[in-house]
């Protein structure tokens, strides 16, 4: 019966806070106050890589993370061991698109919540959670809060569209999305596109904003953006709308999934 349950709860379950893990030389000693990162999480990878995900954060330690593929428990793991582990202190939103028992664990009757979250080491207000009105073959959607990045206020979104072979969705979804950007003289908008730069469903939001790589636009050269997946291409964005100035960019593959973390130090007069 013991082991029915564990395997009802399935591997997101929350258990202990992640092991502390050693940070590699050069790492930060406390939050940067203007840069934010974006990351794709990867699911189902299973709750084992929490560890490394949660030092891998630690290491850079952003003001604002925009995560995707996120379990709701494996989240607050994340975050806990942020603030136990590291010394970093983080609040959470969640954008949850569904509730999915195989995805998150939980049980029949309470399911793990799945979607987006954002993590900010500033107060959050105004939170958006937003569903696409069709997400292809998943529920996607977007979450959107107001929080402090540099010292200044300003609007964030965190998006995953639809699977890269879907792109009569993502073109639909790209369109809700910018128009709740369009409301913002100034954004960021952060995320996994599943979709490449020169690819049509990104011009809405390129009408909008640009890419914190300024050598990155739909007409680039290929080999000029930074592939941020296993598979060689560039589906994650930090997208900049506004008197938002990018002062570099960083791309890190890492072993905890098939998406690169990427974040970006800006500039907000």
């Amino acid at each position: 019966m013991v082991v029915a349950f564990l395997v009802l709860l399935g591997p997101s379950a929350p258990i202990s806070t992640p092991y502390a893990r050693p940070l590699p030389a050069g790492a930060v000693t406390g939050v940067v106050p203007n840069r934010v990162m974006t990351w794709n999480l990867c699911n189902p990878c299973g709750s084992g890589h929490n560890a490394g995900r949660t030092a891998e954060i630690a290491t850079y330690a952003p003001q604002v993370i925009g995560v995707q593929e996120a379990c709701a428990r494996d989240v607050e793991r994340i975050r806990d061991g942020l603030e136990r582990i590291y010394g970093l202190v983080y609040h959470v939103e969640y954008g949850g698109v569904l509730r999915d028992l195989g995805r998150c664990g939980g049980t029949p009757w309470r399911p793990g919540a799945y979607g987006q979250a954002i993590l900010s080491a500033a107060p959050m207000t105004d939170r958006v959670s937003v569903e696409y009105p069709d997400g292809g073959s998943e529920d996607r959607g977007y979450l959107a809060v107001t929080t402090t990045v540099d010292g200044h206020r300003v609007r964030v979104f965190n998006t995953h569209l639809a699977e890269r072979r879907q792109q009569e969705y993502r073109m639909k979804q790209t369109r809700v999305l910018a128009a709740a950007v369009a409301r913002y003289d100034r954004a960021i908008v952060l995320g996994d596109f599943n979709a490449r730069p020169y690819d049509p469903e990104l011009t809405p939001v390129w009408a909008l904003a640009t890419d914190t790589d300024a050598r990155c636009a739909p007409a680039a050269v290929a080999g000029v953006c930074d592939t941020t997946t296993d598979w060689h291409a560039k589906f994650d964005y930090v997208f900049l709308r506004g008197n938002v100035t990018a002062l570099g960019h960083h791309v890190h593959p890492n072993p905890h999934s098939d998406h690169a973390l990427l974040y970006t130090d800006l500039r907000l007069p």
